[in-house]
């Protein structure tokens, strides 16, 4: 039985269920290692006492989180020196990027300097994190170096090899999906590979960890190009007076053809930064602008950011259908969710805050509900100087409200009735982003993004 020491740093979406995994296998043995602030701190307790830090429905994990940790193969601390006694250490922190679209990599620095000061000769270190092409060798490879006084691809080795994790399916995905690693060097991707294979059922391909890097970014641009067509589509087909679900449904009959489904934002901590990632790589490490520089993808990302503000043109026009007030001044307007993927309570780049400061600035009266996300995480979705009340109780939220727009999928929201709408809401006035609302009658005006026409 091989015996593995794991130090994997950074407890949220990617590192809680790889750290788990890989504390269930026969022989490890994991430390999780988690920053304590007023903001995350609460994890390590949380994770310790054998429970999940997770609202909403994610199969399978709080059941391995109380497992490995009954077992004794699993805990967290705030103390980095252990990655003193490890062999592997798995980085595993957020990299977002700035209003200016270039990467903050403070945590990932902060982490490299730690683990560099405690390094041991013959470590694997492995970047999880979502990085611009480029970034593990001209950016922690220097820093571990530097702070270890090792080489790697002598003294220890160094690979790259990126989730494709989804809240809600976090487990299935790395169980189940391909695995790309790339090392750089043989050794490096010899050893990550054996060590992905202990957890990841799916196919694992090697190569250089600047292909690895490149492939990250590429796969998520591709999936906001494709959004962004489907979002392009339903916005010609709201004012054709068509019906963009039915276009679909047309197209997708071939089964050569697959059009996203389109809706009021893209959200996440990848989709909305890793075209910008791929550009500030292109443009740091691949020689410039003057070279080459992307048209289109960062079209798609304008298009994306600009659904929010349309579900604000959206709401103003179903309120000017119904009558209640010719402007946004001054309404109720209830957000139903504010987590950016359905039945999670991931708030990370929702446009669910993007609309709440946007019905703000036009003085609108704003309550969101969730069923999901807990209120410090909705507030710092919102940004400093904002201010939306957040209730897990419908009714509160739509309790005198002159619309109600729907941002997330949510199971909750599919049980909306007619009869609820008209006896809580002071005007009914349902703006729907996520083609949830079926119901249509002659007193509720439902507007869909994508479909072109009110019903009175």
């Amino acid at each position: 039985m091989v015996t593995r020491s794991i130090v994997v740093i950074g407890m949220g979406y990617v590192g809680i269920p790889c750290a788990v995994l890989l504390a269930d296998v026969p022989g490890h043995s994991v430390i999780g290692v988690q920053r304590r602030s007023e903001r995350s701190g609460w994890k390590i307790d949380c994770l310790n006492s054998g429970r999940s830090p997770f609202e909403g429905d994610e199969p399978g994990l709080s059941e391995l989180i109380s497992k490995v940790v009954a077992q004794g193969t699993f805990r967290v601390t705030d103390d980095i020196a252990v990655c003193r006694n490890a062999d592997t250490i798995l980085i595993d922190v957020q990299t977002p990027t700035d209003d200016d679209h270039v990467p903050h990599y403070e945590s990932l620095r902060e982490v490299c300097v730690g683990a560099g000061r405690h390094l041991q000769p013959g470590t694997l270190v492995v970047v999880e994190s979502t990085v611009a092409p480029g970034t593990t060798q001209n950016v922690v490879q220097p820093i571990l170096e530097q702070e270890s006084g090792l080489k790697a691809g002598r003294d220890f080795c160094l690979a790259f090899s990126y989730e494709r994790v989804m809240p809600g399916k976090l487990i299935e995905y790395i169980v189940n999906f391909p695995r790309v690693v790339g090392g750089i060097d043989e050794e490096s991707t010899r050893r990550a590979v054996t060590l992905y294979r202990t957890i990841v059922r799916g196919e694992i391909t090697p190569t250089d960890i600047l292909t690895a890097e490149m492939a990250k970014v590429v796969e998520n641009a591709y999936r906001d190009v494709n959004i962004a067509f489907a979002n392009e589509v339903a916005l010609a087909c709201e004012q054709m007076g068509v019906d963009v679900y039915k276009v679909r449904e047309l197209i997708n009959a071939r089964p050569d053809r697959h059009m996203h489904l389109p809706g009021a934002g893209v959200g996440g901590h990848c989709l909305p930064k890793d075209s910008w990632l791929l550009k500030y790589g292109l443009e740091t490490y691949g020689g410039g602008r003057e070279r080459f520089a992307l048209r289109m993808i960062p079209l798609a990302r304008e298009i994306n950011d600009g659904m929010p503000a349309h579900m604000v043109d959206l709401i103003e026009e179903g309120l000017q259908v119904k009558g209640a007030k010719p402007k946004l001044e001054g309404a109720k307007v209830a957000i139903l969710g504010v987590s950016y993927l359905e039945n999670t309570d991931d708030t990370r780049n929702t446009p669910a805050a993007t609309l709440a400061r946007l019905l703000l600035a036009r003085n609108a009266q704003v309550m969101a509900h969730d069923p999901y996300v807990r209120e410090p995480d909705w507030q710092r979705a919102l940004g400093d100087g904002y201010d939306v009340p957040l209730t897990k109780v419908l009714d509160q939220a739509l309790n005198g409200a002159d619309c109600a727009v729907l941002m997330t999928r949510h199971q909750e929201y599919f049980a909306l009735t007619p009869e609820h709408i008209r006896s809580a809401m002071r005007t009914p006035v349902v703006v729907d982003g996520r083609n949830v609302v079926t119901f249509m009658t002659g007193d509720i005006v439902v507007r869909t993004v994508g479909k072109g026409c009110f019903k009175k």
